[in-house]
């Protein structure tokens, strides 16, 4: 009596062909399936609901800045651990595990660079590492560019990425850097300097409750979470249900904490006309 053929005979000559990791993504926004490449290519936008990405800090100089001027200041600043601060491992092992793992020294990266031409200051923060939590070293690089800003009278730009508010690794030697950053920006304003800030998904805590609230001009991507205390937190404590689309940009731009909510594609014309308009 003749067997028919198992599945596992057949299974050598119908092999499927993989799909490589990677190649396809999922939109946050949409839950639309997407080729990678082709989001990358648009910036990091969702071709399909036009939802943002998060970026990393090397993508954000490459779309922001013209090519190859990028200046990178106080590279070599690193982290103490003033607390001998240890959870499920000690912070001088988690900081150097962010290192490795994203290629940053620190949250924050500052440098100078142009945009069309025109030379400004220029800083970010990144959330990927450790959140984006403005510790000593975030809070000293930001206030180093504010201070050269003001020397140099140049304009500046800071694009805020921060899920996390002072970092609690470093106590209060990281909550003061929301104070001394707000005192350099208080210099740099009464000096005649221009500051505008961006703010993307997500910008929140001691970033948000300090720098990146107090641009002359502030701009925000669409549909970013930025506040202090994230809307499950507060829902919580004051046990009240939010307004829909709370903490978002759209809904803080309807109440006037913004001053315009731009695309990914135009932000840096229109940060180039921005410039322009009030620098002489």
């Amino acid at each position: 009596m003749r067997h028919r053929p198992t599945v596992n005979a057949w299974h050598g000559h119908f092999e499927p062909k993989r799909v490589p990791e990677g190649v396809w993504m999922r939109c946050d926004g949409c839950q639309a399936t997407l080729f990678r490449k082709q989001v990358e290519e648009n910036l990091n936008v969702c071709p399909e609901c036009n939802h943002h990405f998060v970026v990393s800090a090397v993508d954000r100089i490459a779309q922001l800045l013209d090519p190859d001027t990028f200046e990178e200041w106080f590279p070599d600043l690193r982290p103490g651990d003033p607390l001998g601060f240890n959870d499920r491992r000690p912070y001088p092992d988690r900081v150097h595990a962010e290192q490795e793992r994203t290629g940053l020294n620190e949250a924050a990266v500052v440098g100078q660079g142009f945009i069309k031409g025109i030379r400004l200051v220029f800083g970010l923060t990144d959330s990927s590492f450790i959140m984006g939590s403005m510790g000593s070293v975030v809070g000293e690089k930001l206030t180093r560019a504010m201070e050269e800003a003001t020397r140099q009278q140049l304009p500046l730009v800071i694009v805020s990425g921060s899920g996390g508010g002072a970092r609690m690794h470093e106590g209060i030697l990281s909550l003061m850097q929301m104070a001394k950053v707000s005192a350099a920006l208080a210099r740099h304003h009464a000096a005649g300097g221009l500051f505008i800030s961006v703010l993307t998904n997500p910008t929140m805590g001691g970033v948000a409750a300090s720098f990146a609230s107090l641009g002359d001009i502030i701009l925000a991507e669409p549909k970013a979470l930025i506040g202090f205390a994230g809307p499950k937190v507060i829902a919580q404590t004051v046990r009240v249900q939010l307004p829909n689309g709370f903490q978002t940009s759209e809904f803080l731009l309807e109440h006037g904490f913004l001053d315009r909510i731009v695309h990914r594609r135009d932000l840096r014309s229109m940060l180039a006309q921005l410039i322009g308009y009030f620098t002489p």
